[in-house]
């Protein structure tokens, strides 16, 4: 098991907004913005990814209109100047309705995704790395600004592998062919799911197959700022056959396992510092080992 930070996210930030991007742009960054188009006079709404606080420099101006028709404008400001407009005349924004837009960073260009469908390319018109700063502009109100690294390696893990002291029951690997996973499993990173498919919490869901070596679980969220404890458990009917337990309170966080309603050793002991931190992103990954335990992040 594996964690990895990523930056904090902005929430329910004012807009106009204007917020760092800490480390600046990065290949395999995906940026997700989260809102909702007002009913007022305006009729224009901007995200921009700029170089410092300054709207000179615009390496991507995303500009959805809702005029004549409703378009979206994209474009470069440099020095002060624009470049020529691209404009898509496909309007996927409406007023009064929640969406979700996510722009993740290619070495090509810019990946734009609105409500979990592809929307379009924007090409590099200046070296993205400039860019360290995100704003908000127009007639649009804000629940939160994300940050997701795609292409981040398993770090290090932070505790030894859990053995079970007592068997767990894990459904065996299907023979035959491979079942078939559906393409928004509810193990799908936060980030990667659209808005009204995030789940409440408590969230219990089953596993379609059971767990079995090569399949891995990844879990991504925020830890609210006021947590004392969270957990994350891995069961198998009444039994858990892993318990995850950050406990800020204590410093902590507790492995263990759980079988006939009863608690066995637990696990506290970590080769560095608590891994999880209040009002701040995280991602758990758990790939399965063997029916003895799972396996270290690589």
């Amino acid at each position: 098991m594996a964690f990895s930070s990523v930056q904090a996210p902005f929430v329910n930030p004012v807009v106009p907004f204007s917020g760092t991007i800490q480390g600046g742009l990065q290949d395999g960054l995906q940026i997700t913005v989260n809102g909702t188009v007002l009913h007022a006079h305006g009729t224009r709404f901007a995200v921009n990814f700029q170089t410092g606080f300054s709207d000179n420099d615009i390496a991507f101006h995303f500009n959805p209109r809702f005029e004549e028709g409703g378009y979206v404008v994209c474009n470069t400001k440099q020095k002060g100047r624009w470049g020529p407009e691209e404009r898509k005349m496909n309007m996927p924004f409406q007023m009064g309705i929640p969406f979700e837009i996510r722009f993740l960073v290619q070495s090509s260009g810019f990946q734009v995704t609105v409500n979990g469908n592809f929307y379009t390319n924007y090409i590099h018109r200046v070296p993205f790395h400039r860019v360290d700063n995100i704003s908000v502009t127009g007639t649009v109100g804000l629940t939160h600004i994300s940050f997701q690294n795609t292409r981040a390696v398993p770090v290090q893990p932070a505790f030894s592998v859990m053995q079970f002291s007592q068997p767990a029951r894990f459904a065996p690997k299907p023979k035959g062919r491979k079942p078939k996973v559906s393409r928004s499993p509810p193990w799908l990173p936060l980030a990667d799911l659209p808005l009204s498919s995030r789940q409440p919490i408590p969230f219990f869901t089953s596993i379609p197959g059971g767990l079995y070596p090569s399949k891995s679980i990844t879990i991504t969220g925020i830890v609210l700022p006021y947590a004392q404890r969270f957990h994350i458990n891995l069961r198998s009917g009444n039994d858990i056959a892993f318990h995850l337990n950050p406990r800020f309170d204590e410093n902590a966080v507790v492995r263990n396992t759980q079988t006939n309603n009863s608690w066995g050793p637990e696990e506290r002991g970590l080769n560095r510092s608590m891994p999880f931190v209040r009002g701040q992103g995280f991602l758990v990954r758990c790939p399965a080992w063997s029916s003895r335990g799972l396996r270290r992040g690589r």
